[in-house]
């Protein structure tokens, strides 16, 4: 009998108020996965010469290089120089890449369920330096768009690795008892240190690096940069997506609320806090007694609900919601002095003046253009969306765009 996996979420559960454990039989869209084996897909990591890119995702600024997810594929790594005139000089490949962090010229990045460790210190001759295997979910969880079920019957993780799925119509046969919930499925800054968006699950703080998968928070202690040790693994909840680090405390975004985790003994971070908002994504970042949350709604991020909750942090055991501000389809956000950026979709970018906060004031608002993170640096602003990298840079009260870099 397949073993499906069910698809969304609502209906899975009007599924089970409804229906008997007695067998049913319909037509339906299954996602079929396509796999690759282990062995194969840790020896297809490559750094090959720069190409357009497919979907750009997160950003990362180190040095004089910008870093630029393409989802799932790799990074493609910008030479930025002269910001007016940035260049695309190479593409790291490695499959089922969300995420990097990079210090001491090394770059962490997860390749599906591994950590891989390169040497970046010269950038014409990349190298693969470690890899620590098997310390993230193997599971490749977004399926095509239409799809019903995924089908995992006869997928074999120890052997092989999901690298995306394609649909077919079946007639389904199953029983009530072998749908799995997709919700509730789990598989076992100094000048060296870069920095990340909002929308990242990877943060360092000295000799640490904080990974945050779907469900976990992961210790690396990275002293020793070529060979990362795991100290400590910790289960925070379900479908967590961001990590933001400010002043010895992790604050983690998921889809159902905000955690606040002390890293006073960065070995093994203790949750202080947990304030719950509308279910949708949620990056998070934090600038003295405040956290700023946008809350996306739609597609897989549940209700539609599209908002930026001021959250009081200043009693971090007790953070409650202080303001909210509607949002057309907010991404990710970045904080500089006393500006506010937010990445809000098509909408595109606003500023806000967050002196009076939790009165914040739109000063600016960069429209016709797609936006997804945004990284404010000392003298410039970086964004990605669309495909498309920007940068901004900052004179007194005034904010202008110094180049925009098409990534295809």
């Amino acid at each position: 009998m397949k073993k499906l996996l069910f698809l969304p979420f609502f209906i899975s559960l009007l599924w089970l108020a409804s229906c008997s454990k007695e067998e049913d039989h319909r037509l339906s869209k299954v996602a079929v996965p396509v796999t690759q084996s282990i062995a194969d897909f840790r020896a297809s990591v490559k750094v090959q010469a720069p190409r357009k890119i497919q979907e750009s995702g997160k950003i990362y600024a180190w040095r004089d290089y910008i870093f630029v997810n393409d989802k799932n594929e790799g990074v493609h790594i910008i030479d930025n120089a002269d910001p007016f005139n940035p260049k695309n000089i190479k593409f790291l490949k490695i499959a089922r890449n969300t995420d990097i962090a990079i210090k001491d010229e090394k770059l962490y990045a997860n390749n599906g369920m591994d950590l891989v460790v390169f040497d970046i210190s010269s950038i014409e001759n990349i190298q693969e330096v470690g890899r620590i295997p098997d310390v993230f979910p193997n599971y490749y969880h977004i399926a095509p768009a239409g799809a019903n079920y995924i089908d995992l019957e006869g997928f074999d993780p120890a052997r092989e690795v999901i690298m995306g799925y394609v649909i077919e119509t079946r007639k389904i046969e199953y029983a009530i008892d072998d749908r799995i919930s997709f919700e509730s499925r789990g598989d076992g800054a100094s000048g060296n240190i870069g920095t990340g968006g909002s929308m990242a699950r990877f943060s360092i703080k000295d000799d640490f690096l904080y990974v945050a998968d779907e469900s976990k928070l992961s210790t690396f202690n990275i002293s020793d940069p070529a060979t990362p040790d795991r100290v400590s693994a910790e289960h925070v909840g379900w479908n967590i997506e961001t990590i933001f680090n400010y002043q010895d405390h992790l604050y983690l975004g998921s889809d159902r609320g905000m955690y606040i985790y002390s890293i006073e003994n960065p070995t093994r971070p203790q949750q202080v806090s947990y304030i719950q908002h509308v279910l949708g994504c949620d990056p998070v970042v934090v600038k003295d007694n405040y956290a700023y949350v946008t809350i996306r709604g739609g597609n897989l991020c549940g209700q539609n609900f599209n908002q930026l909750d001021v959250v009081n942090i200043s009693d971090k055991t007790n953070p409650f919601i202080e303001k909210t501000y509607q949002m057309s389809n907010p991404y990710g956000l970045g904080v500089k002095d006393d500006w506010l950026f937010v990445c809000d979709g098509d909408a595109g970018l606003k500023v806000f003046d967050i002196q009076d906060t939790p009165d914040l004031r739109l000063i600016d608002q960069f429209s016709n253009i797609s936006t997804y993170d945004v990284i404010p640096l000392g003298e410039k602003l970086l964004m990605v969306g669309d495909n498309t990298l920007y940068q901004y840079s900052y004179k007194g009260d005034e904010i202008n765009l110094i180049s925009s870099f098409a990534l295809n």
